[in-house]
């Protein structure tokens, strides 16, 4: 992809722009066209229409919603890149039913053993037991760090970061919503474990995001609690 350049209305600083590429189902590397006429824009609040646009994937035809392309300014001003939406042209067949969220592979995928879990004593033990089960859900190299990150990103693999809440309350909103936005800057998707559950709000936010929860129990058994959970813990990695 061909870098773009990117001028910041707040400081005037020049940037060379590349848009990132994300893997439509199909296989083919997908970029969002940016529109070089376009106005760059400094974000001032957020909205969901705002923070995603379709992108039509030219091998499959499929259409898909992928994050809005954005450039943090070391001024300090968030800007979003414009870009050409799909749904500017005219509507395919599918166009009725775009999906909400990045999607996941829809292909089936081949019968798992039965997991394994490991019985928590520990606050590292519930990390351990959640790299188990996404090593069982198909990630390839997950990484468990030595100390937790100032990031709070307790696992990586291939794709996918996640976080282990271990304390004895319910996860509150603001650790979803942090994951979630790890998860957009290193375009990955972002799971969440939680031992005590998830407020209400937290819960809610999840679901809109699509962002799958699990509860553990001290045997080390993750349980989906959401609709993303359900559809990762079918298709696997």
């Amino acid at each position: 992809m061909e870098s773009v350049p990117v001028r910041c209305p707040a400081c005037g600083r020049d940037h060379a722009y590349l848009t990132p590429v994300y893997p439509c189902p199909c296989g083919t590397p997908i970029a969002p066209p940016v529109l070089r006429s376009g106005v760059v824009e400094p974000i001032t609040h957020r909205t969901w229409n705002e923070d995603w646009v379709t992108v039509r994937c030219r091998t499959c035809g499929r259409h898909d919603q992928w994050p809005q392309p954005e450039l943090c300014c070391p001024c300090g001003t968030v800007l979003r890149i414009p870009v050409h939406s799909a749904t500017e042209s005219a509507p395919g067949p599918d166009a009725g039913t775009l999906p909400t969220h990045i999607p996941l592979p829809r292909t089936a995928a081949a019968p798992r053993p039965a997991f394994r879990p490991m019985t928590i004593r520990t606050g590292r033990d519930a990390v351990t037991a959640a790299a188990m089960y996404l090593r069982w859900l198909g990630y390839r190299d997950v990484v468990q760090p030595a100390e937790r990150p100032a990031s709070r990103i307790d696992l990586r693999a291939a794709g996918l970061i996640a976080q282990v809440d271990s304390t004895t309350r319910p996860t509150p909103l603001r650790d979803v919503e942090c994951l979630w936005l790890n998860g957009l800057n290193a375009s990955v998707t972002s799971v969440f474990f939680s031992l005590a559950g998830y407020a209400q709000d937290a819960r809610a936010r999840a679901d809109g995001l699509c962002i799958p929860l699990f509860v553990m129990d001290l045997t080390g058994t993750p349980q989906p609690v959401n609709g993303p959970a359900d559809e990762l813990l079918s298709t696997g990695a």
